[in-house]
């Protein structure tokens, strides 16, 4: 059985988001706890990671939202925390107009490859990051990519509700059954 850290991007995530639901539905699933979710420092997202990791009682699945795919990269690049993998969700742009300014410190996001496996997962339509970006950072990171088509930023005003869907996605990336 794989841990599962969820890491919600800036604002965290609401009651309707599907790390909500799936931590409803899961409680053994934990949320990584960061100073701030609405001024986020990069270094502190990245100690809270770290923390969370090596709390672990194994090398547990990192299943990032948004800017949180940014803290991914900026972390497995300065810890050696063990991960078993990573799924990404919504990745954004930082050189995009959407990007918030509040997160600044995230850009030069680091383009080397990832020391545990990735998935990617991209929306076609995601006012964050385009899909352009999304197979780049993929490339970069040897991250696998699965476009799921229209589905905006991924996030609680996509209507996923639970996101079942996902849910496979993930349980087929990391090896369990569906």
């Amino acid at each position: 059985m794989s841990e599962f850290i969820h890491l919600p991007g800036i604002g965290n995530s609401g009651s309707s988001h599907w790390q909500s639901r799936w931590e409803e539905a899961d409680p053994s699933i934990r949320r990584f706890s960061p100073a701030s979710w609405d001024e986020p420092e990069l270094f502190d997202w990245i100690a809270a990671l770290d923390r969370a990791v090596r709390s672990a009682a194994e090398p547990p699945v990192l299943v990032a939202h948004s800017l949180a795919c940014l803290l991914v990269a900026h972390w497995q690049k300065v810890s050696d925390a063990p991960a078993k993998a990573a799924f990404l969700v919504a990745v954004p742009d930082p050189s995009s107009a959407s990007f918030p300014a509040e997160a600044a410190g995230f850009a030069g996001v680091p383009e080397e490859r990832f020391r545990f496996p990735s998935l990617i997962v991209a929306s076609t339509d995601d006012p964050y990051g385009t899909l352009n970006y999304a197979q780049a950072r993929a490339a970069q990171w040897g991250s696998d990519l699965e476009t799921i088509g229209s589905a905006g930023h991924i996030n609680g005003q996509s209507g996923l509700e639970t996101w079942p869907e996902g849910l496979g996605l993930l349980k087929a990336f990391v090896g369990l059954a569906v």
